[in-house]
């Protein structure tokens, strides 16, 4: 099939993105790399009447230092963060977690900012973004504004972001001399996980000194497995450490039924995951 006709816009600049996007109404959809947004589009599960293409806008593109943070355009690819020194250095499970987004293809086509958008709760930059504690930086008509990770995903495919706002860059501290892994778990090659977790540590003279764990499709949005992190800091790293503090990961958690997996296998996928997880980002 092909989409349903619309109107096209494709804005050089965020204010004008922002103006196109006001100025459409509901009835818009914003482009990025256009790897979930195509589809749809092609099946006519959604059918817009304008769609503004954010390909030129320069601006939403790149990674940068910013002091405590590393900063991230909305408009980047996933090859590109893969490969950014920055992101290796600073933000090691970023790096990792991008490095499991799907294929090589869409990855070069694929954006950053346009899969935490999406928010999809299999996505897998979720979870990672919210162990680091990113915050969004959007614009809309109003200005800009900071949101925390924690506060951006709001439910299945829903964010924070007002009708007339766009995510125009994350901003990420800075993570360096962290350890990360990002274990996932689907039924064929490539498709989106059934559950995932994200996992960084920081250790020092073999004490675990602070930890970070995020589960992805345990929930309508990302969440965080505290009681793994307080069963981690301050105790050896090791591998009994580790499989205790693992036997929490779904603690508090009420994942749903769907055609992959029943609440309990997702409970169960999310222990032994976040022990695997652990154990290479620890490295025992």
């Amino acid at each position: 099939m092909i989409p349903a006709a619309f109107d096209y816009v494709a804005p050089s600049t965020v204010d004008d993105a922002v103006r196109a996007l006001a100025e459409a109404g509901e009835d818009a959809k914003v482009l990025a790399g256009g790897q979930s947004l195509i589809p749809v589009l092609r099946m006519r599960l959604s059918a817009p009447t304008k769609l503004i293409d954010l390909g030129r806008v320069a601006a939403m593109r790149g990674i940068r230092d910013d002091g405590d943070v590393i900063v991230i355009g909305a408009m980047t690819t996933h090859y590109d963060v893969q490969r950014d020194p920055l992101v290796t250095e600073h933000a090691r499970l970023i790096q990792v977690a991008t490095d499991k987004v799907a294929d090589p293809q869409v990855r070069h086509r694929g954006t950053f900012g346009g899969s935490l958008a999406h928010a999809d709760p299999a996505g897998d930059l979720l979870a990672p973004a919210l162990a680091m504690d990113a915050t969004f930086v959007v614009s809309g008509m109003d200005g800009r504004r900071v949101i925390p990770a924690a506060d951006f995903f709001v439910d299945y495919f829903t964010t924070a972001l007002k009708a007339d706002e766009l995510l125009v860059e994350v901003r990420i501290p800075k993570h360096t001399g962290w350890t990360a892994h990002y274990e996932k778990f689907n039924r064929v090659a490539q498709s989106w996980s059934i559950v995932g977790v994200a996992a960084t540590v920081r250790a020092e003279g073999g004490t675990i000194t602070e930890a970070r764990v995020a589960l992805t499709n345990m929930a309508p949005v990302p969440v965080r497995a505290r009681s793994v992190e307080e069963a981690l800091v301050g105790k050896p790293a090791t591998a009994d450490t580790i499989k205790a503090a693992a036997a929490h990961a779904a603690d508090g958690t009420a994942p749903t039924t769907d055609a992959n997996a029943d609440p309990a296998f997702r409970q169960h996928l999310a222990r032994v995951l976040t022990g695997r997880a652990l154990t290479a980002a620890a490295g025992v």
